[in-house]
């Protein structure tokens, strides 16, 4: 028995309580010392006031009875965390699911689409933008780094000369017209630059086109470069200066607003205003 146990049953007290597995026998010991200012041994018969002050102090006995063992480090109870798996990856949807959704549906579906693995090196999606009820769909084949930058469809001066095209017949970006990709993300290769999309990565996109396109119901899309013509048929072969089909809508290509920057001779600019002359002439009213 301690020397705890021994002066609680020479007052007649007996055991109160029982330590926890663990704690110091010796800890009641020296809290009882400090209530009483004396040392327990020195302790034989206490007058009853005494005793009341010991069961009062008594009941701090098991906080600082454990202080030891409080001190003892303690099992990390979360560090199962730490080895627990990643979450499941969001449940990508089908061709079907894409099929029936609507722009806002659709817009956040782009932002956390997983179908191909552009999405493990893209820093953004690109939505398109504009007129959701234009009549004009003006399509370019996949973003480059100032568009996936800035998460907006032909940006800055390639934006501007694109409006201006636009005004010269007698359009509008913000109210006629809507701005968009094949691709909602950038292509790039393994040494970080751009590169042409695979057929994978084309194919893993196309609902998504194909749902704007269903949404927006265009009389008119006028594609921006080669690759936009190519693709928007795939096995199609493109020709400027022809008008084709796509569903119901007047397919014409033309050049890319970027290569007309480039370009010093202005060729490619005649050339590109012939082919808005004829969207427009196909168009109509």
């Amino acid at each position: 028995m301690s020397r705890s146990a021994v002066f609680l049953d020479e007052m007649g007290v007996g055991p109160l309580w029982r330590l926890r597995q663990g704690a110091a026998p010796e800890a009641v010991a020296v809290v009882v010392e400090a209530a009483l200012e004396v040392p327990v041994a020195e302790v034989v018969a206490p007058a009853p006031a005494a005793v009341v002050e010991v069961l009062a102090e008594l009941e701090a006995v098991e906080v600082e009875a454990f202080v030891a063992v409080a001190a003892t480090p303690v099992p990390d109870d979360t560090a199962w965390f730490d080895d627990a798996p990643p979450p499941p990856r969001a449940k990508q949807l089908s061709d079907t699911d894409i099929a029936a959704l609507d722009w806002d549906g659709l817009t956040a579906a782009v932002a956390k689409c997983a179908r191909c693995d552009l999405c493990k090196t893209r820093k953004g999606v690109v939505m398109g933008r504009g007129d959701r009820q234009g009549a004009w769909l003006m399509l370019a084949s996949s973003p480059s780094r100032a568009e996936e930058r800035e998460g907006r469809a032909l940006p800055g001066e390639q934006g501007k000369l694109l409006d201006n095209m636009l005004k010269a017949i007698d359009l509008e970006a913000g109210r006629d017209v809507y701005i968009t990709h094949l691709l909602k993300c950038r292509p790039l290769d393994e040494a970080g630059q751009e590169r042409l999309p695979t057929e994978l990565e084309s194919a893993a996109c196309r609902p998504y086109f194909e749902r704007e396109l269903a949404l927006l119901q265009p009389r008119t899309i006028v594609t921006l470069g080669s690759m936009a013509a190519a693709g928007i048929n795939p096995g199609e072969k493109p020709a400027r200066g022809k008008v084709r089909q796509l569903g119901n809508a007047s397919v014409v290509a033309t050049f890319h607003p970027e290569m007309l920057l480039q370009d010093e001779t202005g060729k490619a600019k005649a050339r590109a205003w012939a082919d808005l002359c004829l969207a427009k002439s196909t168009h109509g009213g």
